[in-house]
């Protein structure tokens, strides 16, 4: 039975300025890039039965500069739709609604259409993902590559907690997380390492 592993993307403009960032597809800084690359010495000669990424620029380009190949583009790592937040901080949200969280109310649909979502429905799609995951798994180590605040609901749902309880766990940008089991269990085995 494999580990999952899991990066969230290098640093792009918006995830240093604290914007949401769902739909925008930014590409990487250059910090971003150099973050990606360092991941290399962590992730070279580990075999992957499989390698899912968010179709997001910022996902792949940071699969590809930390040297995993073979990677399958899977909508359902897209990063949680915030709406109408897209673009804002969550310091800007709270002038208008300062009891305000991500993980319980989620993001309000936008003006613009695109839509917002539910920490249920961020659970749902995380839970999608864990099922394709579970089915590699026997085979060995599985990776993912996607957003934070995303994997931090899918780590949360992995360890058999509602999605909302991502909030615990702070993920960095450029950075590799293991889940893994100990006595048939899922735990964290590493949590933001950096080479």
């Amino acid at each position: 039975m494999g580990d999952l592993l899991m990066v969230r993307h290098g640093e792009t403009e918006w995830s240093r300025s604290g914007q949401h960032t769902s739909f925008t597809d930014l590409p990487l800084t250059p910090r971003g890039e150099e973050q990606a690359k360092s991941l290399v010495p962590l992730l070279a000669g580990r075999p992957f039965s499989l390698v899912l990424t968010s179709p997001l620029t910022r996902a792949v380009r940071t699969a590809e500069l930390a040297g995993l190949t073979g990677a399958v583009r899977d909508p359902d790592l897209h990063e949680w739709y915030y709406g109408a937040y897209e673009g804002v901080t969550t310091d800007e949200i709270h002038r208008s609604r300062p009891d305000w969280d991500l993980w319980t109310d989620g993001g309000p649909p936008g003006a613009d259409g695109r839509p917002g979502e539910s920490p249920e429905e961020v659970g749902e799609r995380a839970d999608r993902v864990l099922s394709r995951v579970a089915e590699a798994l026997p085979e060995g180590d599985v990776m993912l590559v996607a957003h934070g605040h995303f994997l931090r609901a899918l780590t949360a749902r992995r360890l058999g907690l509602s999605a909302a309880e991502g909030r615990l766990f702070r993920l960095e940008t450029g950075t590799v997380s293991r889940l893994s089991t100990e006595h048939d269990r899922p735990v964290i085995a590493e949590w933001n390492a950096r080479a």
